[in-house]
């Protein structure tokens, strides 16, 4: 197993246990909605309200004890009571939406539930609900994963346990905020979260991923911190299940769970979470339907029925004096023992306050009703719960602002800012357990073909579509296929066909842990899976769901968590597969025989991720700028089209394509077409592979090129170093036409080689094409190999980097046909110039010259760019030594300021603007080409276009055009 590094953390490690300590000692010092451990809270911009938006507050002043007094008992019960809704566009006339306004207003609810919804639908709800509540509702949803598990269209979180796997508890609270401040949006006023169970059941069916961890510790820790991030937004959070539902193998939904550990066991474990946070200042709980025959005088009672359970324990022995909520009511651990109206009253005498989804609200009232006035609960009992509720709605301002501002949400839900937390912590939160064959970073060319296989155990034969859609972003070949419910057997050996020709099996599990449905692979599937992880070939897990899935297959030579499978949870996991992404999860779980709380192998990133430009602290409003320079550009003529690429800090947050190939507007721009590059060969190509022979030490910068090139020794050239061409300083002329007389590589060579000096060596700048042919054929002499081979063999095959070419015309048509041409030539009669080499001397050298010839699209430049930026590594692979970039790509030259081969950013007046460091170094390309790169910032700014077309007479502003976008892309960083 290759581990770059290797890490375990026990339960007494140094990160948690210093902030666990700091966070414990003032939990045991005071009693507070909002501890301030030593810990700096992140923060989190505010959206941007306009002012047309804003709606007043109404300001009204609720006195509690005087509003309870001057209730009835009908309206105290029906307070205690929460019902369900679903927030989708319903009509008026609905009659489902007329029994629930009837509800409401004729049993004087106190709350609603909402399940699953969209944003408007059910603000919109919300509003037509509170309009026939006397009392305004208090508004409440379960928003573990974020507000996204209910509602659509807002942002969704990773979920407990892979927001434990990142080892950050920033993340917890940051995940708390975002969720608070869209749920306090949406006009929710309470969300069911955090879950504070413990996980150390792995059959456990219906917790699982939804906890922090096994780690008592680790829950607590975690737990936390979202707990606060939620209450920091005004919002209160409710820890659950009480006292405890990880350790058990029985859903509550379909059945009673019976634990039948002792209080010391107990104790010691599952209440630690709850004892700690409530010593917080911790306000809500959550009850568990779950039995404890050996703590409780009860033996078959549920928890939330339980008086020894939530009397004894919760409030009496931990001391807790918040709102007891229940679980939902409706759930079968309740329903196949007791009515509705006995499981309120029983929850009522055990110690609960909000009765959750009674399945019959109205049959349940009565009885409870009938309950008081028979004396089996007294008035007092019920007032107790509805001081509670009534309190808890004044601190929360719901008698002043109960509607929602329909106005508001689409500047305050699913906001960039709030899209890039949940970005990072579910790339954070990937967790690789096993990398047999160094197998992760995934590269192309040692792994041809994947097979990519979307194990789901549901029968929509579109599982893991996105999985594959992503794959195929970082590999060229990637044969996709599901295996769920509905497998055929045909279909089943179309997927062992598949394997023998791959040499990549990736199985991604798409087994989730979902109520009524096992969390198990069936084994069925399994057969197979394990017929593919034994075909010896190199295999992978990657678990989208339950993490416990690895355990069924632990012959595959990679495993790695990725917690959830939804579609932006894939999105950001993908790229660690490639090594696009940094992975430094730890396992909050124990696998006996596997793995432990703590496991976890680190890798850095070393290959470009496709990212957002959020989450590279950019921000895109800013970017769309870039749209308008360039529709000026190609309205004004400048070039027909062209493309634009933007990379920082490792991802490639733009690439758009912008107009046509030519002006007949037929065809447009993709993001992927290629360009002739012009005399960005000088650096992409002749200047690279000068840094790796002398990385290689095969050559010296202070070498003479009389050593390599013999018409160089004599006494006007033999002073002319390999850094004088580098530098443009050799003395020889900016280029001679040579191609009116000359016809042949040969012959132009050889021109070349003889050709006078304008200046004697190292005392004139000129920029010269000759320079970089001579340097061209210096790396033949000395490699062996033609300069488009030994650049491709050494750096762009290896890179990935497949639409990089000289003469990509001689590729294939799939190349060909991306390229958009760059000029109608009729001094040489070649008619239209595209996919051939647009210098003219170039083309005369058969399309492989020093100076010109490379095409490349945006994406390989941008690869290219990250290399040089990460200290010469790409793909897990050391291509050239940090000192030797450095070397080439700092200011050389005492005459201007060059580097080694590569242009810097000049005084005045610069083509990578005015806001790029002085840093910053690139090329230009005559075609309308150029790469900026900022090494202060990490950032690469790609510009490829064709403004030589039709003619050279074109495009003149190319130079303004190049700095507008340089500019704009360094006003879009976050400041």
């Amino acid at each position: 197993m290759s581990r770059l590094i290797i890490h375990k953390l026990s339960r007494s490690t140094l990160l948690y246990s210093l902030l666990l300590f700091s966070l414990l000692i003032v939990m045991s010092s005071c009693k507070t909605t909002e501890p301030t451990p030593e810990f700096t809270y992140p923060l989190l911009p505010v959206p941007s309200v306009p002012d047309d938006t804003l709606t007043e507050r109404i300001e009204m002043d609720v006195d509690v004890d005087s509003l309870l007094s001057e209730m009835s008992l009908d309206e105290k019960i029906g307070q205690l009571f929460v019902v369900p809704a679903f927030g989708s566009f319903t009509n008026d006339r609905d009659p489902e939406l007329l029994r629930l306004k009837r509800i409401i207003s004729k049993y004087h609810i106190g709350g609603v539930l909402f399940f699953r919804g969209d944003i408007y639908g059910q603000a919109m709800l919300t509003n037509q609900l509170q309009s026939v509540s006397k009392i305004p509702l208090w508004i409440s949803q379960d928003m573990e994963f974020g507000a996204a598990m209910r509602v659509s269209g807002t942002t969704r979180i990773t979920p407990a346990m892979g927001v434990a796997a990142t080892n950050d508890p920033a993340n917890a609270y940051l995940k708390g905020k975002v969720t608070a401040r869209e749920a306090s949006a949406l006009g929710v006023h309470q969300i069911y979260a955090p879950v504070l169970d413990i996980n150390n059941n792995s059959e456990n069916p219906v917790i699982n991923v939804r906890s922090f961890s096994a780690d008592r510790d680790i829950v607590t820790l975690f737990g936390q911190y979202l707990i606060n991030g939620i209450e920091s937004e005004g919002v209160l959070a409710t820890a659950k299940h009480f006292p405890g539902h990880g350790d058990t193998d029985t859903d509550s939904h379909l059945a009673l769970p019976v634990i039948h550990h002792d209080y010391a066991r107990l104790d010691s474990l599952e209440l630690y979470p709850f004892r700690k946070t409530i010593q917080n200042g911790l306000r809500s709980i959550m009850s568990a339907h779950i039995a404890f025959p050996n703590i409780s005088d009860n033996l078959d009672m549920p928890g939330t029925l339980d008086e020894s359970i939530l009397n004894k324990i919760l409030i009496d022995t931990l001391g807790f004096n918040g709102l007891v909520v229940t679980d939902g009511l409706d759930m079968q651990g309740i329903t196949d023992n007791f009515s509705p109206g006995e499981a309120v009253v029983l929850s009522l005498l055990a110690g609960a306050d909000k009765m959750l989804i009674s399945p019959d609200a109205m049959t349940a009232i009565n009885e409870v009703k009938r309950a008081v006035e028979s004396g089996r609960i007294s008035e007092e009992r019920i007032d107790q719960s509805v001081r509670k509720i009534l309190t808890l709605k004044k601190e929360h301002r719901v008698f002043q602002n109960h509607m929602v501002d329909l106005d508001v949400l689409s500047h305050q839900i699913n906001t960039p800012e709030y899209q890039t937390v949940a970005d990072k912590i579910a790339r954070e939160s990937v967790t690789l357990l096993k990398n047999d064959r160094d197998i992760i970073p995934i590269r192309d060319v040692d792994r041809l073909k994947i097979l990519a296989v979307a194990l789901a155990d549901d029968r929509s034969g579109a599982t893991g579509t996105s999985f594959a859609r992503e794959l195929r972003k970082y590999h060229n070949s990637v044969s996709f296929h599901v295996l769920d419910q509905r497998t055929s057997s045909e279909e089943k050996t179309a997927i062992l066909n598949a394997a023998n020709d791959a040499d990549l099996i990736i199985i991604g599990s798409f087994i989730i842990v979902r109520s009524h449905q096992p969390m198990q692979v069936q084994p069925e599937q399994l057969a197979l899976l394990r017929q593919l992880t034994s075909l010896n070939k190199p295999s992978a897990v990657v678990a989208f769901g339950n993490p416990y899935v690895v355990r069924d297959l632990p012959g595959a030579d990679v495993h790695m968590m990725a917690w959830s499978a939804d579609n932006n949870q894939v999105v950001q996991s993908v790229p660690a597969l490639f090594g696009a992404a940094d992975i430094k999860g730890k396992l909050p779980i124990n696998m006996p025989g596997l793995y432990e709380i703590g496991d976890g192998i680190e890798m850095k990133q070393s290959v470009v991720r496709l990212d957002r430009p959020e989450n590279a602290g950019m921000v895109t409003d800013s970017l769309l700028h870039i749209d308008m320079i360039m529709q000026q550009a190609i309205d004004d003529s400048v070039f027909p089209g062209g493309v634009v690429g933007v990379m920082r800090k490792g991802s490639m947050v733009w690439n758009n394509a912008y107009g046509y190939h030519d002006y007949t507007k037929t065809r447009s721009v993709k993001n992927d077409d290629v360009y002739d590059l012009a005399s960005l060969t000088k650096a992409m190509a002749t200047t690279t592979s000068i840094m790796k022979l002398v990385d290689d030490g095969l050559i010296d910068i202070d070498d003479p090129v009389a050593a390599y090139i013999s018409e160089f020794d004599t006494d006007e050239k033999r002073d002319i170093t390999i850094e004088h061409l580098l530098l443009h300083t050799s003395g020889l002329p900016a280029f001679k036409v040579y191609v009116d007389k000359l016809k042949t590589r040969a012959e132009i060579i050889d021109a070349v080689r003889n050709e006078p000096l304008e200046a004697a060596p190292g005392e004139k700048y000129t920029y010269s094409d000759l320079g970089f042919i001579l340097l061209g054929e210096i790396i033949e002499e000395v490699s062996g190999l033609r300069l488009n081979q030994y650049v491709r063999t050494n750096f762009f095959y290896p890179m990935g980097m497949y639409s990089t070419h000289f003469n990509p015309k001689n590729i294939g048509r799939w190349m060909s046909s991306r390229i958009p041409p760059t000029e109608i030539d009729i001094t040489y009669s070649r008619g239209t110039v595209q996919g051939e080499v647009h210098d003219e001397r170039a083309w005369f050298m058969d399309g492989i010259a020093g100076h010109a010839g490379l095409f490349a699209p945006t994406r390989d430049i941008a690869k290219y760019a990250y290399m040089l930026l990460n200290s010469g590594v790409y793909g897990g692979h050391q291509y050239l030594s940090p000192e030797v970039i450095e070397l080439f790509t700092g200011r050389r030259s005492q005459i201007n300021k060059r580097g080694y081969g590569f242009d810097r950013k000049s005084e005045g007046f610069s083509t990578a603007g005015e806001l790029t460091s002085e840093r910053t170094f690139g090329h230009l390309g005559f075609t309308g080409t150029s790469l900026w790169i900022d090494p202060d910032e990490e950032i690469a700014i790609i510009l490829l276009t064709n403004r030589t077309y039709p003619s050279r007479t074109y495009g003149r502003e190319i130079s303004r055009i190049r700095a507008k976008i340089a500019d704009a892309v360094m006003n879009s960083l976050e400041k």
